[in-house]
């Protein structure tokens, strides 16, 4: 049975969406303070989880590749 919450963001990747959580976040309290700020949540929970549901669906993924076995030489 495959996981549920499968890990499938890079750390570049995830770097990204917390520092842009953060960033839009920050809206809220700084700058316009604009309750728009409120959609950061969404980059920064998935970032922080190394998840994204989004990519499950569209079979993506940025972590780097693994290894699938031995290789015969």
């Amino acid at each position: 049975m495959e996981k549920f919450f499968k890990i499938n963001e890079g750390t570049v990747d995830r770097s990204l969406r917390v520092i842009a959580g953060i960033g839009l976040l920050s809206l809220t309290v700084l700058g316009p303070k604009t309750s728009w700020g409120l959609v950061g949540v969404v980059p920064l929970v998935t970032g922080l989880a190394g998840t994204c549901p989004l990519y499950t669906l569209l079979g993506l993924s940025t972590c780097p590749m693994k290894p699938s076995g031995p290789t015969s030489r």
